[in-house]
């Protein structure tokens, strides 16, 4: 295998540390469905309260915790505050982690369809065994 030029040295480190911070913070099912609904539009606080059903309190820790990482922006209309995404790309990657998710989830049944495959065929072979190995039928009369 051969090693990148830089990896493992710590020359990336700053750059993989902001990589962990931004999968941290797409790491909470909520953060996924509030990031879900602003790849779709542009959403108040009040409108995204109402489609996660969530209080307030938890809404904005979440919305702070998007925010602190570039993911959302917030804009002030009157007495609304508005959250949108800042890339695309961010609807890009949520759909790429279903369809890995997905991928996953059919390896998985593969593995389990060989597995009780196998679990079959050791059935049948584990009763063929022991139909060899059970004692003769007696035929004669019996001693009573």
């Amino acid at each position: 295998m051969t090693k990148r030029p830089g990896a493992g040295s710590g020359m990336n480190a700053p750059l993989q540390q902001m990589k962990a911070d931004l999968f941290k913070a797409m790491g909470n099912p909520m953060r996924i469905q509030v990031l879900e609904l602003l790849c779709e539009r542009e959403r108040s606080v009040g409108e995204m309260l109402v489609e996660l059903g969530v209080g307030a309190s938890a809404l904005s820790q979440q919305l702070g915790v998007l925010r602190g990482t570039g993911l959302v922006l917030a804009r002030r209309e009157a007495s609304a505050v508005y959250y949108s995404v800042t890339s695309p790309r961010i609807a890009d990657l949520l759909a790429v982690g279903r369809q890995l998710r997905a991928d996953l989830l059919s390896l998985q049944v593969e593995m389990l369809t060989d597995l009780q495959a196998e679990d079959g065929a050791d059935s049948a072979l584990r009763l063929e065994v022991a139909a060899d190995q059970s004692p003769a039928p007696r035929t004669g009369p019996r001693d009573e």
